[in-house]
């Protein structure tokens, strides 16, 4: 898909579809200046009939009999004061699935210069682009529609904007390949598979790439994340990847909890805990990979940015952890398994070790980790946890650009004697009551309290049982996008 942005006037445009945003308050305008397009008469006619005035998520399709323009969708956007970017976000989503299919080129008129043109553009450009994305790999016979080749975005100065325009289809392939491996089922996806597509990555990004096998990691003493591990046929498969720019003023660590497939062992899933929908608890390492395609395609200077995924299943077998099991993790700590379940943490734990020991500037780590988040939280805002007042504002403002909801929650720690032990140093689940709370200090036991840490609770966000904006039905690619805009900030404010 190619999009770029045209200064040219809303008369001089030639396309197939216009989807054109209105100010409540600015019919009259949008009549006179639509006449050569529209017959001015009609098209009054046509907005006192649908009582069309420009509110919020209004819609209105004119079908068009002459001249090159076949289709044109207004969508209000409401009162200018209240307008916000991811308004444009939404509207563009929700006008783009109208029009899939119908033809190949497609025109965006909005009132640009409310923002700053170039955050405007790069948010519409992604959600032309990721309300497109439909998965149809393991459909016997393709489905797929006519896809929309041209994007032009009208009234916009080319010199503002192009730079922001060029990073649209990085960012949005990114997205698209968490959400591909999110989607992929667990018998296509398993550890093994996502150490090749790092190594796919790496080949065609020039990454470096270290995979660690099951007997590395019994050397390094990941007791936690091997344990997980043990009921399963699979090989585990630690991956690390890592982008280094030519001069590193900084270095960060991204972790994804690698799932392929979460049974809950012993524990296993029943009910309401649909099993069946575990394939996406791998949702963390998905971002983070999307993530490292993005980097490696944009190179952001002065950052290094390590990717870590420790991938495995969590399955049931002669040799599975047992419920009141007690292991031990790489730095030493030993856990009390009250819940085979609550398996995440516990590759995370030696995932978080082996990160502090590279003594990064900041480690962030996303996870499908509690159920008690969504309940939270519910399936639009992803919990943030973290200690670092500086990080949590970098995060939120990263995800605030990238239309991603994120919430930082409490770190308290008069909780942490929930996830005591009486026989070990640790459980690895508190009381049912701030489970997501209890979740986030118990990895907070395996980061070294020197380096600026924050966890991002997805387990509500990486999936979505409905279109819902950008997001098609299926796995959302969540964090992708507030990482990116992280890293980016941190490359450009690096001292």
């Amino acid at each position: 898909m190619q999009i770029s942005a045209v200064s040219k006037d809303i008369n001089e445009w030639s396309g197939s579809v216009l989807i054109a945003g209105i100010l409540e308050g600015t019919i009259e305008s949008h009549i006179n200046l639509f006449k050569t397009i529209i017959k001015d008469t009609y098209l009054s006619k046509r907005f006192n009939d649908s009582k069309f005035k420009g509110k919020k998520n209004q819609r209105l399709s004119i079908e068009l009999m002459e001249g090159t323009i076949k289709k044109v969708i207004f969508v209000g956007l409401g009162e200018a004061e209240t307008l916000r970017i991811n308004d444009l976000r939404k509207a563009t989503s929700i006008c783009t699935r109208q029009v899939l299919g119908f033809e190949r080129k497609l025109g965006i008129f909005f009132p640009w210069d409310i923002f700053e043109t170039s955050s405007a553009a790069c948010a519409v450009g992604e959600a032309v682009r990721l309300s497109c994305i439909k998965d149809h790999r393991f459909k016997s016979e393709s489905t797929e529609h006519t896809q929309i080749d041209e994007v032009e975005l009208i009234g916009l100065s080319t010199k503002t904007t192009n730079s922001a325009i060029a990073e649209i289809n990085p960012i949005c392939e990114g997205v698209k390949f968490a959400r591909e491996l999110v989607s992929a089922p667990p018998n296509v996806l398993t550890p093994y598979q996502m150490a090749k597509e790092a190594e796919k990555l790496a080949t065609n990004y020039d990454l470096d790439l270290k995979i660690l096998d099951k007997k590395e990691c019994e050397e390094k003493g990941m007791g936690a994340y091997l344990a997980v591990a043990k009921g399963s046929d699979l090989e585990p498969n630690f991956i690390h990847l890592k982008y280094s720019p030519n001069t590193v003023k900084k270095k960060v660590v991204l972790i994804g909890k690698g799932l392929t497939f979460d049974s809950g062992g012993y524990n296993l899933k029943v009910g309401a805990s649909q099993i069946e929908k575990m394939k996406y608890d791998m949702g963390g390492s998905a971002s983070v990979l999307g993530t490292a395609r993005t980097i490696a395609e944009l190179k952001p200077t002065n950052i290094e940015v390590h990717f870590i995924v420790a991938a495995c299943e969590n399955m049931i077998n002669g040799s599975a952890l047992h419920p009141g099991d007690i292991i031990k993790a790489s730095n030493g700590k030993t856990i009390e398994v009250n819940n085979t379940d609550a398996e995440g943490r516990l590759t995370l734990a030696d995932a978080l070790v082996y990160a502090s020991k590279l003594k990064p500037d900041a480690i962030v780590d996303l996870a499908t980790l509690t159920g008690a988040c969504v309940i939270a939280l519910g399936d639009e805002i992803a919990g943030l946890w973290t200690d670092n007042d500086q990080l949590s504002e970098q995060l939120t403002k990263a995800a605030g650009k990238a239309g991603e909801g994120i919430w930082r929650m409490p770190m308290q720690d008069s909780y942490k004697s929930g996830i005591k032990s009486s026989i070990a140093d640790l459980q690895n689940t508190g009381p049912r009551p701030g489970g997501s709370i209890t979740a986030a200090l118990f990895l907070k036991e395996f980061v070294n309290s020197s380096i600026p840490w924050a966890h991002i609770d997805i387990a509500g966000t990486c999936w979505t049982e409905k279109d819902r904006d950008i997001n098609p039905k299926g796995a959302t690619g969540y964090g992708v996008r507030t990482l990116i805009n992280w890293i980016k900030e941190l490359s450009l404010n690096a001292n």
